[in-house]
């Protein structure tokens, strides 16, 4: 859910740890994996979550929704709250059990599990094991179906130039700008479109957008306008907490464009007519 480490915390600072060496995939699909729909898909983009569903069982694969699913815990830890992110991650760490992958629509919300759970139970030995378990299973959807379904997309849209937006967080932890390029590069239809400000922050990075209210208004300001000299004619993210705040600020600001998660993006410009939209 957020963008940044650099909060100001109340007890302590946190800083994105170093990424890691490119991880190995598995060589063919799992039969069922879990999903991790996050808590702002859940609240403001329930479809994204229903079309990444729909994405993976297209693919062969069944998925499992635990139903008990809320918060990464990424908001409370960012800030500093470490005994609560515990609390609201142990409660994550119990419903991901056994050896099925577990896909996230959130790069910022998989880097939670996969980067930084270790750090938070690093002194607690036997959780520490089931954390450790967990993160080598989390997958971001973007990477999930580029690597390890090897997706190929047949694009049924009309011609279109799109932004992509990937959050900070999900960029340096998952590398989530890569795989979101690569897929929309499937789409015969689609051009993707650089703008500046591409790599920077959209301003929003959780509790930061609160405590910050005008330099977060500044930073977002510099990116929607940024896109719109782009002359894209749609916006994509893989995060929703960005989009929230990307799509906020384009309305205030009477820009006649719409950020859309990239599950919902990929679902609608992939869709065949015998594949109705559930």
């Amino acid at each position: 859910m957020s963008d940044l480490f650099y909060n100001a915390a109340p007890q302590e600072t946190r800083v994105a740890p170093p990424r890691k060496t490119a991880r190995d995939y598995p060589t063919s699909k799992p039969r069922t994996v879990y999903l991790f729909g996050t808590c702002v898909v859940d609240l403001f983009f329930p479809e994204a979550g229903m079309d990444a569903i729909h994405l993976l069982e297209r693919e062969g694969i069944n998925v499992d929704f635990p139903q008990g699913q809320s918060c990464c815990g990424q908001p409370a830890y960012t800030s500093g709250y470490t005994e609560q992110a515990r609390e609201v991650a142990r409660a994550q760490i119990d419903l991901f059990k056994g050896g099925w992958p577990v896909v996230v629509t959130s790069g910022s919300c998989a880097g939670m599990f996969r980067e930084h759970y270790p750090d938070l139970f690093k002194d607690e030995p036997e959780t520490l094991a089931k954390v450790q378990n967990l993160a080598e299973r989390t997958y971001e959807l973007a990477e999930f179906l580029l690597h390890v379904c090897k997706v190929q997309l047949a694009d049924q849209g009309e011609p279109l130039q799109v932004a992509l937006h990937t959050s900070c967080s999900a960029r340096r932890e998952m590398n989530t700008h890569v795989h979101a390029r690569a897929l929309l590069a499937q789409l015969s239809h689609v051009e993707r479109v650089d703008h500046d400000h591409e790599s920077e922050c959209c301003g929003f990075g959780g509790t930061f957008s609160v405590r910050m209210p005008d330099i977060s208004g500044a930073m977002v300001a510099d990116k929607t306008q940024a896109i719109q000299a782009s002359g894209a004619q749609q916006v994509v993210s893989a995060d929703s907490g960005c989009l929230l705040n990307i799509n906020g600020a384009f309305e205030k600001q009477n820009i006649p464009l719409l950020g859309q998660h990239l599950a919902s993006f990929l679902w609608q410009r992939t869709q065949s007519k015998q594949e109705p939209r559930a």
